[in-house]
């Protein structure tokens, strides 16, 4: 069942302190999952085979781009440690101060980062700030404000889009929508996603053990297959897109 409100009234700093709390204790108990194994892999692998300098945000543990060649920018200690540990390229920032050079990369991924922070019109003007003319942009956004839940404000979300919406934020800084896919795992249970909650909260260390010996390993095997769509495509029921935009830069 939907819960009160989205979290648009967050300050920065409390979201922040969720999204640290939340997933810096997540990544420290999980292990990395190449990008290979995820369902997104055949719609990316030949986008980054033909982009030679490419930047994924805030990945944590469960990068979409390849390790090799790719700039990762993270929040998380844990994810930065371990993506290093992978000999990955990984540097410490946010979205919102990406620690790169104005015009610096032909392919970006952003995925399940818009939704967290409290002014993403700064952190699209960032992206396109990093982002070459012409670059393509991979982005997730979750849908419709009414189909909020508590899981929404557990994991440090701040909104849900609507569909015109997101359009419009797009188009403001140059970014258009080439393609999408539905995209997205969450659970449709409200009694699973409270009681998966439950034991986050109170039983971390049996939570975390069971998400990376279970249900990671189970949602990977039965990930459905994602296939673009010309634009946006029809959002009725769906709960979360994945974005396949073009960056031209906006001009006064």
């Amino acid at each position: 069942m939907p819960s009160s409100r989205p979290a648009e009234n967050r300050s920065d700093a409390e979201l922040i302190r969720v999204n640290r709390g939340f997933y810096e204790s997540l990544w420290a108990e999980a292990t990395l999952i190449e990008p290979e194994r995820f369902n997104t892999w055949p719609l990316v692998h030949q986008l980054a085979s033909t982009a030679s300098r490419r930047l994924e945000v805030a990945p944590g543990l469960r990068p979409r781009l390849p390790l090799q060649g790719t700039c990762f920018v993270d929040l998380s200690h844990a994810a930065l440690q371990r993506l290093h540990q992978r000999g990955a390229d990984a540097v410490h920032g946010m979205i919102g101060a990406l620690p790169c050079a104005n015009a610096s990369f032909d392919l970006i991924c952003a995925l399940d980062i818009l939704e967290h922070v409290a002014d993403d019109d700064s952190a699209l003007a960032e992206l396109a700030r990093v982002a070459m003319p012409g670059a393509t942009v991979l982005l997730s956004v979750p849908l419709h404000p009414e189909a909020w839940t508590a899981f929404d404000d557990f994991v440090g979300h701040c909104r849900r889009y609507e569909p015109a919406q997101i359009v419009a934020r797009l188009a403001q800084h140059g970014f258009t929508i080439e393609h999408s896919a539905v995209y997205g795992m969450q659970p449709k249970s409200s009694r699973l996603l409270d009681l998966g909650q439950w034991y986050l909260t109170h039983r971390r260390e049996r939570a975390m053990w069971w998400y990376n010996r279970v249900f990671m390993p189970l949602g990977l095997r039965f990930q459905k297959a994602l296939q673009w769509r010309a634009g946006l495509g029809d959002t009725q029921g769906v709960d979360e897109l994945l974005l396949h935009c073009r960056y031209r830069q906006v001009t006064d």
